[in-house]
């Protein structure tokens, strides 16, 4: 499903404009990360797409329907939301977490649970865990069974607010992967916000880089924007000043890989040539160069 903001303006009562004028089409079953700082505007943005929060002015429209004629609470429960902290309710097994929302919409207790299982399996879940509650998880399987509930009613639009910030780095680099895989397989319209950078340009299609008042600082694919940034603003945003973007190569210690290294001499990936062929690995994402 195609998403398009017209000219969105939404401003509080308290006088604070936390998007002014913004306009942008997200492209169905693709990933668009928005991505900024604090006061950016971006969870603003989200949360407008399911009427957790209604614009001052302007319109959303879902394959070319205004959504502001739409009933909230109905809105909701067709569109996944998965939020940092995974918000589970703490008083519910994992099992009927996951099941909320199928049962929220009329399906039967026995099926809504068979359900839950089966997306335990999806998103990497061992089916023991059903029966616990989200107090005796650990906080990445937390995060995990949020993107199940997220799922539950196969929804065709998938909006995350941050899902992955409140986990170490180990794990957050493996559900980053999860989520890349779930992509690939469930090919939905995904939202992501992030104040992440790298993970904006690991997880998005599409990357929205945005200043205060959700002005666009930039829009487009990750390699597009290394390449040609748009302007001072989003070439510090997005390091390429400061030399973390700037690879060098250096021999590695065995003889056969190279090292990359950026300006800083922070080791950033290694370079090496399996079977002939030449790949780089750098932030869990590895790529064919070609024959070496």
């Amino acid at each position: 499903m195609t998403i398009e903001f017209r000219s969105v303006t939404k401003r509080f009562t308290d006088d604070t404009v936390a998007v002014n004028n913004f306009s942008l089409t997200i492209p169905s079953r693709k990933t668009t990360v928005l991505v900024g700082s604090s006061g950016s505007g971006k969870t603003t943005l989200l949360r407008m797409i399911n009427r957790m929060v209604d614009p001052t002015s302007g319109s959303i429209l879902i394959d070319g329907e205004d959504i502001s004629g739409a009933p909230p609470v109905a809105l909701r429960r067709r569109i996944g939301y998965v939020m940092q902290n995974s918000g589970l309710l703490p008083h519910r097994r994992v099992i009927d977490n996951i099941a909320t929302v199928p049962l929220l919409t009329g399906v039967k207790k026995a099926e809504a649970h068979q359900r839950a299982l089966e997306l335990m399996d999806t998103v990497g879940l061992d089916r023991s865990l059903a029966n616990r509650y989200p107090s005796q998880l650990s906080g990445g399987q937390q995060q995990r069974v949020g993107v199940a509930r997220g799922i539950a009613v196969d929804p065709n639009i998938l909006l995350m607010d941050e899902p992955f910030g409140a986990v170490d780095p180990i794990v957050r680099a493996d559900l980053q992967q999860e989520l890349l895989r779930l992509q690939r397989e469930l090919d939905k319209t995904v939202v992501f916000v992030t104040h992440d950078i790298d993970e904006a340009f690991l997880l998005g299609d599409q990357v929205v880089i945005l200043e205060k008042g959700a002005k666009i600082a930039q829009v487009g694919h990750p390699k597009d924007i290394l390449a040609n940034p748009a302007s001072d603003f989003v070439s510090d945003f997005i390091g390429a000043e400061r030399g973390k973007r700037r690879l060098h190569a250096q021999a590695g210690a065995n003889g056969d890989d190279v090292l990359l290294v950026d300006d800083t001499g922070y080791a950033a990936g290694v370079l090496s040539a399996p079977g002939g062929k030449l790949s780089y690995s750098i932030s869990d994402k590895t790529a064919q160069a070609g024959d070496a």
